[in-house]
């Protein structure tokens, strides 16, 4: 390595070939189109071949180019979690935080908390990442993830938040019309709401003791949005099984009622008698000072135990 600025050239050509022409990554970096262009010629012809293909149309990787993209990604992933790691003996909260959870865990718990955190550190800037999906946190260069239910095993840091417990909820005019089951066998008989997408995703056949195909004919409303549920159960659509997250708030405000079933304390296998845990995940050992402080505010306002029991 000759040129003292391969570092910075590297990273300028991961952005080229990411974005996919110079314009764009002279954008991304806010300089102009030629300074990139003179970067690339500098790295270049400090390694003395050719990367890049260069057309009016678009931008083509030769061989040597497709192997130095494939590993500056690796290497400039391993100088920002250094970066991370180093900064992290600094107790200055900066940077950019990035989170990914469900979209109503992050709109009512993780949004609150970012908020106040903007507030008590100008310097820092968050990317919250709604999303369904598993996120991954090494592959999506994630500072955290949230996540529900069971882990699988990995090398990612996890923290327990709340036990991930679900409850059965309907509203008063519901249960006025159709009354109020107080057992298993009475609430097979009613008009049920379940997520969509995923078979059982929450779990009613484990609760009505019947297989879950037998479960699923019995549903009536499915949405693949939490707050939906949330939200069908209180208009009266019929009875959710929700995560005590979802609905605890309506119950706490009287807008929805909790239904304790016999089965829930006493039968066999109660739906909540090993609840697994919300987790929030990192893949750096050493948490910068940004992850710390999200961390603390997150666990303090969510309390113990959590707000929404």
């Amino acid at each position: 390595m000759k040129d003292p600025r391969f570092a910075e050239h590297l990273a300028v050509y991961v952005d080229v070939v990411r974005t996919g022409s110079f314009s764009a990554a002279s954008r991304r970096r806010a300089v102009t189109p030629s300074a990139v262009v003179r970067q690339i010629d500098a790295l270049e012809q400090d390694l003395g071949v050719t990367l890049l293909v260069r057309s009016t149309r678009a931008l083509g990787l030769t061989d040597a180019g497709q192997h130095l993209f494939d590993r500056a990604q690796r290497l400039l992933e391993d100088l920002a979690d250094t970066h991370a790691e180093v900064a992290a003996f600094d107790s200055e909260v900066t940077g950019t935080l990035r989170v990914a959870c469900f979209p109503t865990f992050g709109k009512r718990y993780v949004i609150p908390v970012m908020a106040s955190l903007a507030q008590q550190h100008p310097n820092l800037h968050v990317e919250l990442d709604l999303t369904e999906r598993l996120a991954d946190p090494v592959a999506e260069r994630l500072d955290l993830v949230i996540r529900m239910g069971e882990l699988q095993d990995s090398s990612l840091i996890a923290m327990r938040l709340a036990p991930l417990k679900r409850i059965l909820v309907a509203s008063a005019d519901y249960l006025g019309k159709h009354g109020v089951p107080s057992t298993v066998a009475d609430l097979r008989a009613h008009r049920l709401l379940d997520k969509l997408h995923g078979n059982d995703l929450l779990e009613w056949s484990r609760v009505l003791g019947c297989a879950a195909g037998d479960a699923a004919g019995k549903v009536v409303f499915r949405c693949d949005d939490f707050e939906a549920l949330n939200g069908a159960a209180l208009t009266g659509m019929g009875i959710a099984l929700l995560p005590s997250w979802v609905a605890g708030p309506s119950v706490k405000s009287g807008d929805l009622i909790r239904l304790p079933l016999s089965a829930e304390a006493f039968s066999g296998e109660p739906w909540n008698e090993n609840p697994s845990g919300i987790y929030l995940l990192r893949a750096l050992q050493v948490p910068s000072a940004k992850i710390r402080a999200f961390t603390d505010a997150l666990k303090s306002f969510i309390g113990t135990p959590p707000r929404w029991d």
